[in-house]
């Protein structure tokens, strides 16, 4: 089961609150802005995530800011050290930086889906 939806390359988690009955969701990756959403039926649920970016995203537009996190590029990765010692030693033969093997990487496990 799939508990993500998405919209206009945002996406969201999917929850639900039996406490509550209903659906809920949390809209991932801003960065400094909070986009809760709910419904009772999946519809419901669907409509308000929908109006939530659209509104999210003309809010941004007037107050001229970035309406989703921007990426860096860089982050840090904790792994056993025998695989770091592994990867680093795979780069080294392959004459890449370790940066450069760690992307290729990701990018094929990205890409594989």
């Amino acid at each position: 089961m799939n508990n993500i939806m998405n919209y206009k390359g945002y996406w969201a988690r999917i929850n639900y609150s039996d406490e509550d009955k209903c659906f809920w969701g949390k809209v991932e990756e801003l960065e400094n802005d909070l986009i809760l959403f709910e419904g009772e039926t999946v519809e419901e649920l669907r409509k308000d995530f929908e109006d939530a970016i659209d509104m999210h995203i003309e809010s941004c537009k007037r107050d001229k800011k970035e309406p989703k996190k921007q990426y860096r590029g860089s982050f840090n990765v904790r792994i056993k050290p025998e695989l770091h010692k592994q990867a680093a030693n795979i780069a080294r033969t392959l004459n890449i930086s370790l940066n450069q093997f760690v992307e290729m990487a990701i990018s094929k496990q990205v890409n594989h889906k």
